[in-house]
């Protein structure tokens, strides 16, 4: 069965109409919806006054549950494109919910690293491209599903590494980053030619001999240090950069065998996208020892102030402070915390670097807050051009730190240790949405919740942040005072990614529904009832509309 395109578009969309996906707020072209990783819709029928309308109008299940439906949909032209669990890629009539074709890659029967689940795929060149569980990217035909070709970028036995989220397609070129961090693994980010699959160029994540930064490790360390580049970047078409958030060294908790700052771990680099040639960097937590994570996306926006326009990038971090950032020059703007309870850091100084960092012996059991999952996790930020408000999730959460001496081989697992998860020592655990200033940080208001949140939000013209809980609620928040105005339960915990899209004069929005395994596992550490109120993993994804099609 065809996806019914218009013919002029058959073979689209091109690199310039992706470039241009602001223009077609009826579609979401990519992974962010636009570039700049906004996560915005200017979509405006449903509002702040008759969201409370919103009624489900399809259901679309994707035939395996383990890892949950973490996926950001795709919806071209009234076509929507879905990956589940294991690399099982849809295509959906994106008004009816009818299925127009399905590829389900072939994966082997090896031990897949991390989560089964997938975050997304990418659009370009009449091609949907899949970054898979087995560290290869492949290109389907976007009409009819068929596989067009399949590059193998590095043996997953060999690198311990993977593809769990979307590739990102810039002009001819598709660029797709990889797990690693808690493997003895050298990470990279790679760009193909969107047409051929052909491999066009490299960045390693871990400077070489030679090369600048390799002096921040010790002795052989470089050689299996980490530093994965695990979720998705931006691009600013003006500069023609790349910004990619970087994650953490390899051993996660022991750091003894990798003494130095392991540049460029926990670190936003900017690429040249045509050639993948390193033009600045910014590293956030220097030789790492907590998990925290740089690897988060890159929000782009620009400021005008004393009669200029200054290029910003804001980017949270794991460890519950957000960095803001000259995206021209990668200088340090400011940072601020989005959580409260933190006790790894006492702020950072004037270049931007964490003051009196809190010591991880190697020997021995250090409390942190936030713990090793993070002040929030992968589950992404959102930013309204309307409200000039960064929208965020946070946790105020703790855990322990166990660090242990590993043996190093290639490939395999190596976290250094273990964690633990517990409530702070002086108050209840609880999770929280909120809305910044994104360059001072200021808090225009907040809204609390009983658990953490692990959805990720979604803002739009109508002046809605849509985003869900994992008791299974899909809900609308008053993007102007927080205020809940609907909720609706969507029988399966929500840590994927929320769009909306209008096709026919219509508008919907699409929430995915179904945490994994792993999120049932964690969560009752610290709230012991959440066990209970947890749904059952699961992966469907359901489809909101106004009850009066009129609007």
């Amino acid at each position: 069965m065809f996806i019914f395109l218009p013919p002029a578009r058959a073979q689209e969309p091109t690199g310039a109409r992706l470039l241009h996906a602001d223009r077609e707020p009826q579609n979401w072209l990519t992974y962010f919806g636009t570039y700049n990783g906004w996560r915005y819709s200017p979509l405006n029928k449903i509002t702040r006054e008759n969201v409370n309308n919103l009624t489900p109008v399809w259901a679309f299940h994707t035939g395996r549950s383990e890892g949950g439906l973490n996926a950001t949909p795709l919806v071209m032209d009234g076509v929507m494109f879905l990956v589940g669990p294991f690399n099982r890629v849809f295509a959906i009539d994106a008004v009816t919910g009818k299925k127009i074709w399905s590829y389900f890659y072939d994966l082997p029967q090896i031990t897949i690293p991390n989560t089964p689940g997938t975050r997304g795929i990418a659009l370009g060149h009449g091609m949907v491209y899949l970054g898979t569980l087995d560290n290869h990217l492949v290109a389907l035909d976007a009409r009819t599903g068929r596989e067009l070709w399949d590059v193998e970028i590095q043996d997953v036995r060999q690198c311990g590494c993977n593809i769990t989220s979307a590739p990102l397609v810039i002009k001819e070129k598709v660029i797709v980053g990889g797990t690693g961090g808690e493997y003895a693994h050298r990470s990279y980010l790679n760009a193909f030619d969107a047409k051929t699959g052909k491999h066009l160029w490299r960045f390693y994540t871990i400077p070489a001999p030679g090369e600048p930064g390799f002096e921040t490790w010790d002795k052989e360390s470089w050689r299996y240090g980490g530093a994965p580049t695990w979720l998705t970047g931006s691009y600013d078409p003006e500069l023609n950069l790349l910004y990619w958030g970087v994650g953490n060294p390899s051993s996660d908790f022991y750091g003894e065998h990798r003494k130095g700052d392991n540049l460029y771990t926990n670190s936003v680099i900017a690429l040249d996208v045509d050639t993948g040639k390193l033009k600045w960097y910014f590293q956030e937590i220097p030789h790492d020892l907590y998990d925290f994570d740089g690897a988060y996306e890159c929000v782009l926006i620009d400021i005008e102030r004393d009669g200029r326009r200054d290029k910003l990038l804001v980017h949270p971090n794991k460890g519950g402070y957000t960095w803001v950032l000259d995206r021209v020059t990668g200088k340090f703007v400011n940072a601020w915390p989005y959580v409260d309870t933190i006790n790894w850091m006492k702020g950072v100084d004037e270049r931007g670097k964490p003051r009196d960092l809190l010591p991880v012996p190697p020997t021995g059991t250090t409390f942190v807050c936030p713990n090793a999952a993070g002040g929030r996790s992968w589950n992404h930020s959102a930013y309204s051009p309307r409200t000039r408000w960064w929208y965020n999730t946070g946790a105020e959460w703790c855990g322990t730190i166990t660090p242990q001496k590993e043996e190093v081989t290639e490939g395999a697992r190596i976290f250094g240790g273990t964690m633990g998860f517990q409530p702070p020592k002086d108050k209840p655990a609880y999770g929280h949405i909120d809305a910044f200033d994104p360059v001072t940080g200021r808090k225009a208001w907040t809204h609390k919740t009983r658990f953490v949140n692990l959805g990720s939000l979604l803002v739009t013209g109508g002046d809605l942040v849509f985003t869900g809980d994992i008791e299974g609620n899909a809900f609308a928040l008053d993007a102007r005072t927080g205020e809940k105005l609907w909720s609706f339960n969507t029988g399966g915990g929500i840590s994927g990614s929320a769009i909306t899209y209008e096709v026919n004069g219509r508008q919907y929005v699409a929430i995915p529904s179904g945490n994994g395994a792993l999120i049932r596992r964690f969560i009752p550490l610290v709230w012991p009832e959440a066990k209970e109120l947890m749904p059952e993993p699961s992966s469907t994804l359901l489809v909101f509309a106004l009850a009066d099609k009129n609007n």
